[in-house]
């Protein structure tokens, strides 16, 4: 395992390469600043599913969709190291437990705060759902704006990625899967 000094080191040998030196007033601490934000944008790999989906409650016989929609989120694609950004929908049938909303948005939390690609994050998140929750089915949808199409390479900066994973009743009943599109789709209660 890289020790933070020399992953500190590395930053500054980028530095170097990018700038043909790091001794400018501004440069100086940025080795460290780098490391320290990466502690925290690439947290996802401190924490595990089970811990995040381990706390459910009796869902009372509630056997509709459960829904959260527009969880806001950060990744870093792990091709370019760019940034991509984006709103996941996450969406489960329960049998008998129901998790807590706030962990909804934590299991997507979990996936994003890695080296990812788009389609990894959906499917994990997806995965989870079905090992932890067990539900009649689970549906993730994500739509993201990605940096590596933005700055780079094709340069468009109003594309839109959507990837889904549809498991369950999502998947095998069209009306499951009409009912979820359609909840996502109405306009948001003002904030």
């Amino acid at each position: 395992m890289t020790s933070k000094e020399e992953a500190m080191q590395a930053v500054s040998t980028l530095l170097n390469y990018i700038e043909g030196g790091n001794d400018r007033e501004g440069l100086i601490d940025t080795p460290r600043r780098v490391i320290e934000s990466f502690e925290e944008i690439f947290a996802g790999y401190e924490m595990t599913s089970s811990e995040v989906l381990s706390s459910t409650f009796n869902g009372e016989g509630y056997n509709g969709i459960v829904l959260l929609r527009d969880i806001e989120f950060h990744s870093t694609c792990e091709h370019h190291l760019q940034p991509f950004k984006g709103r996941a929908h996450v969406a489960y049938i329960p049998t008998e437990r129901i998790v807590g909303i706030s962990k909804l948005a934590r299991i997507v939390e979990l996936h994003a705060r890695r080296l990812q690609n788009q389609e990894r994050i959906t499917k994990g998140v997806a995965d989870d759902l079905e090992e932890h929750l067990h539900p009649l089915g689970s549906a993730v949808i994500i739509e993201a704006a990605h940096g590596c199409m933005q700055c780079r390479g094709v340069s468009k900066q109003n594309a839109i990625m959507t990837t889904s994973a549809m498991r369950g009743v999502f998947f095998d009943k069209s009306e499951a899967r009409s009912e979820l599109l359609q909840l996502i789709q109405n306009p948001p209660l003002s904030r």
